[in-house]
């Protein structure tokens, strides 16, 4: 079942169990795969509906950062809530452990030694990590082996 399905059932679940911030979530992240689908002319692949829900979550964890600094509880708990509603329909995210590997792999398989090449490590890495791990954190990881030979 795609993930635009899965989000139109959830929403229809949440009409009527009558759960507002599940309701409101989940519509706002069909209204925004609508809008990337409008801009393309064309409906959007799995990989990118992923993507846009990641975006989603990662929006949202700006918004608690920013909302910490003023001290607004209220907005922190339902930022907190909305990633939790968008973390159902993403898949299983990858430890720390499990993403080292699959860095040491790409790191491998590209041949690179040096910070130069890192763009042939994250080339080769980021389609297998595509929804299941922050680019941010593997490219971290990625530095740090390279930065290690």
């Amino acid at each position: 079942m795609s993930i635009k399905k899965q989000l139109r059932d959830a929403l229809t679940e949440a009409l009527r169990s009558g759960e507002t911030q599940r309701k409101t979530t989940l519509r706002m992240a069909l209204a925004s795969i609508k809008n990337a689908e409008v801009e393309a002319r064309e409906e959007l692949e799995e990989d990118l509906v992923l993507n846009l829900i990641q975006k989603e979550v990662k929006a949202r964890q700006e918004t608690i950062e920013a909302a910490k600094k003023a001290q607004r509880p209220d907005l922190i708990e339902k930022a907190e809530q909305e990633i939790k509603i968008l973390n159902e329909f993403l898949p299983q995210q990858l430890s720390s452990e499990e993403l080292r590997i699959l860095v040491q792999e790409a790191v491998q398989e590209s041949g690179a030694s040096s910070m130069a090449e890192i763009g042939k490590v994250m080339g080769a890495l980021m389609p297998k990590i595509r929804g299941r791990a922050d680019g941010k954190q593997a490219n971290q990881i990625v530095r740090e082996l390279l930065g290690a030979e």
